[in-house]
């Protein structure tokens, strides 16, 4: 029997850099309703939720007839926040099937955690991340990364991946990594903030505090690496643009416009 495979995407209101950004419309519709269709659209996901601290959010969700979940405001990040949605959601599902007998009652097996802020996020690639988990037994994660030119490696807002010969992540920095010492450029890994998540692995990093390197970083997944759990990264040919500021809204829209008026 194929996995049961959750999708998750953590949204909150509040910003530093763009406050009520899930909400902000492109091209007449919320970027949170872009993220959770374009996600529907994978096909080895099999239910979806968008797992949020405000009611704003939870509204507009289930105003374009997506299913939403009430978390805490006080989660560090969002894996923190999907594992909050993964226990109601299971809480819900043991309520309403309490009377049927437990072989018949299909359990989450892998947990994908996508980004709230990424409208043009392709489908393909969160299938890619699932069958990481379905293929490989040895990984307890599997995330995204693709080429990026050498522009990137100065770039703190954009962060690095360095793998090991089988593909599983030695580190991720907002640093330079690998820093060409005698001037030699190798090849630039940029990651993509695309989890998936086995349920055990993610239940063990909600029980975990926030690591040292993942708060001197303030990037999620070293948690995941100083604890042992190990990460498996798969290249894609090309990412695509997340909407980190105000102004980012038109450069998506531009391109879905070039993109419609090719359709």
């Amino acid at each position: 029997m194929r996995p049961k495979v959750l999708g998750v995407i953590p949204a909150r209101y509040r910003s530093t850099r763009f406050p009520g950004k899930p909400l902000a419309l492109i091209a007449g519709k919320p970027i949170i309703q872009w993220v959770y269709e374009r996600a529907k659209s994978a096909r080895l996901l099999d239910e979806m939720v968008v797992a949020t601290d405000d009611r704003r959010i939870e509204k507009a969700v289930r105003g374009f007839g997506g299913k939403a979940v009430m978390t805490s405001d006080e989660h560090p990040s969002g894996t923190d926040r999907a594992w909050e949605a993964v226990s109601i959601l299971e809480c819900r599902m043991r309520n309403a099937d309490f009377k049927k007998p437990k072989s018949q009652i299909q359990k989450v097996e892998i947990v994908v955690n996508i980004q709230g802020d990424e409208p043009l996020i392709q489908p393909k690639a969160i299938d890619d991340a699932v069958r990481a988990l379905t293929k490989d037994e040895t990984c307890d994660i599997s995330t995204l990364a693709a080429p990026a030119g050498p522009e990137a490696l100065l770039d703190p807002d954009v962060v690095k991946a360095v793998c090991d010969r089988s593909g599983f992540a030695l580190y991720f920095s907002r640093g330079a990594i690998p820093y060409p010492r005698e001037g030699a450029g190798g090849r630039v890994l940029q990651h993509i903030g695309l989890y998936a998540y086995r349920r055990e692995a993610l239940q063990r990093l909600s029980r975990m505090a926030p690591s040292r390197l993942e708060k001197i970083e303030k990037l999620e997944q070293l948690r995941a690496l100083e604890n042992g759990l190990k990460i498996k990264v798969i290249t894609i040919s090309s990412g695509w643009p997340s909407v980190d500021r105000p102004e980012d809204v038109k450069e998506v829209e531009r391109i879905l416009a070039k993109r419609y008026s090719r359709a």
